[in-house]
């Protein structure tokens, strides 16, 4: 059961100039779906959702993507760009870990860790990265042990933790990289004092071929998390996912049925392909 995993990006009815941007940030990018409820697009070979959600929620910190550069001039290019309206969180420098690295919150809210170095090292150009703060600090380990549990073919690639010399609690994760299936993350903790946590400002999306891989996924993240509407869940630790079927997309692309099978998944928690079918038919 390997799964495709990608981020969707809430935004307050900028879905479609947010997408845009991104295009002209990231080489190898193009919008590949683009309609009143959210705009696709997918940049070296990865995919992004843009959700025109409203105001009620905002992309922050808790999750970032880490992006690998092949250069200095790709790197300088992309913080250009993102720096415009946007909020420096660690400057473009040389760090122990890396050559060239950055962090910066764009002037949508989303946040991207640049840093230049070898694809082959990571084996993602875009990986989604968890930040464990307040009261998820000292959770990141739990939080492994749990998604890699969920997916099969899932390994830790490996786990760095803070030592005696660091303001951090020792043994707390400072950087970590696991794989679920073929995706890549990262997570790490952190007990400095940050101003917002996991919401619905990005979730991830686990898309399914079938009813029992929905009902799978759905079981597994809502144990000691919460239902939401449409698909959209809680898992334990706050981390928002979308367990949706794949065949959705197709659904509410026919202009003469599209309205009956929204109608029939906005009543839904999780999601019943037979049901989505039945509406398309009627």
């Amino acid at each position: 059961m390997t799964n495709p995993i990608y981020p969707c990006i809430w935004f307050d009815n900028q879905a479609h100039e947010a997408a845009e941007f991104y295009c002209s940030v990231f080489n190898k990018s193009k919008i590949t779906e683009d309609n009143p409820m959210l705009t696709r697009f997918e940049s070296s070979g990865q995919k992004f959702m843009c959700l025109n959600g409203g105001p009620k929620f905002t992309p922050n910190t808790s999750i970032s993507f880490f992006v690998v550069c092949d250069d200095d001039a790709e790197c300088d290019s992309a913080w250009d760009k993102l720096s415009e309206g946007g909020n420096v969180l660690m400057p473009l420098d040389k760090y122990d870990w890396s050559e060239k690295y950055g962090w910066i919150q764009d002037k949508f809210g989303v946040s991207w860790q640049l840093s230049v170095g070898k694809l082959e090292d990571v084996g993602q150009k875009f990986t989604p990265s968890f930040l464990f703060a307040n009261e998820q600090n000292g959770n990141a380990e739990k939080a492994i042990e749990t998604y890699t549990s969920i997916f099969k073919g899932s390994s830790v690639v490996g786990i760095l933790r803070y030592g005696q010399d660091r303001e951090e609690p020792e043994n707390n994760i400072a950087h970590a990289q696991f794989h679920l299936g073929d995706n890549v993350f990262m997570i790490m903790d952190s007990s400095r004092d940050h101003q917002s946590g996991f919401n619905e400002g990005i979730s991830l999306v686990i898309e399914c071929d079938t009813q029992g891989e929905i009902d799978y996924y759905w079981q597994k993240f809502t144990e000691g998390g919460e239902e939401s509407m449409c698909g959209w869940l809680k898992d334990r630790y706050g981390v928002s996912w979308q367990i949706v079927p794949t065949i959705l997309g197709k659904l509410v692309q026919d202009p003469e049925k599209s309205q009956a099978v929204i109608k029939a998944f906005m009543q839904m928690r999780k999601f019943d392909i037979e049901k989505l079918l039945h509406a398309h038919e009627s």
